[in-house]
């Protein structure tokens, strides 16, 4: 069995196409499938803002469909190019565009956007999966889907009492999540575990988060505690490269970085 995992592909079909699919059997995604280069730009912008008391730049329906069509595009694009070969599972990065938010998003705007789960439900030789173990050809394989850690929420002083709440409610579940899985021979998780493969340093980066780790204790406990074969993340792309957490081979693939493991 030779599996083909490949890193947060955010759009980059020139880098993808470059892959060889020979032998293939499966490919796997740490998610953040299409571009998102405005939104990511918008947020950083308003984080720096925040950080000076300055109020955000306010976001309109213009800016809600060039954000939701270059995501939904870029997305397809690199799920019809790897379905076309083999059979592809997926889980959700950050980059998203849940049917919920496509829904508030359409009233709160008066706009028509277009849905992305949806439609990647309808696509053969595909499938989203999220907070799931599967077992294909025997091998143990759990997916489980980008959520915010209560220890990042910690790491960046952040005092949104919405996120704080959220990422307390998802970090729980998460827990849940990963404990329900047991042992597994492979994780595919979005962010790394925390303190590998995980400090933060790019361009335009907010004041005060150089060097801070934005990976997650709870998959970090999981790795310790269950010791799977290969864990396979992406998520912070400057962060790519291979760590050891005891036996567990630890992957973080970065954009579209790829490794094929044989079973």
């Amino acid at each position: 069995m030779k599996i083909l995992v490949v890193g947060d592909p955010h759009g980059s079909l020139d880098k993808i196409k470059k892959i060889s699919l020979n032998k293939i059997d499966f490919v796997l995604l740490t998610g953040d499938l299409g571009k998102a280069d405005f939104a990511r730009k918008r947020f950083f912008e308003n984080e720096e803002r925040k950080k000076k008391g300055l109020p955000e730049l306010e976001y309109i329906s213009k800016d809600a469909k060039e954000s939701s069509k270059q995501i939904y595009n870029s997305s397809l694009d690199v799920l019809k190019y790897f379905s076309k070969k083999c059979p592809v599972y997926t889980i959700m990065g950050n980059v998203w565009s849940t049917d919920k938010w496509v829904k508030r998003d359409e009233k709160k705007y008066g706009i028509t956007l277009p849905y992305l789960n949806r439609d990647i439900r309808k696509m053969n030789n595909v499938s989203l999966v999220k907070n799931v173990k599967r077992e294909l050809s025997g091998i143990r394989i759990g997916f489980l889907e980008y959520f915010v850690d209560t220890c990042w929420i910690k790491e960046f002083n952040e005092k949104d009492k919405k996120m704080i709440k959220g990422a307390k409610k998802n970090t729980l579940k998460a827990r849940r999540v990963l404990n329900n899985f047991g042992s597994l021979d492979i994780l595919v998780c979005h962010q790394p575990p925390y303190g590998f493969l995980d400090k933060v340093d790019f361009p335009g980066l907010p004041t005060g988060w150089k060097g801070k780790h934005a990976g997650s204790k709870v998959i970090l406990d999981y790795v310790k505690k269950y010791q799977p074969k290969y864990v396979f993340c992406g998520h912070i792309h400057e962060g790519e490269g291979k760590a050891k957490i005891g036996k567990s081979e630890i992957y973080n693939l970065g954009v579209a970085g790829h490794k094929v493991v044989e079973f």
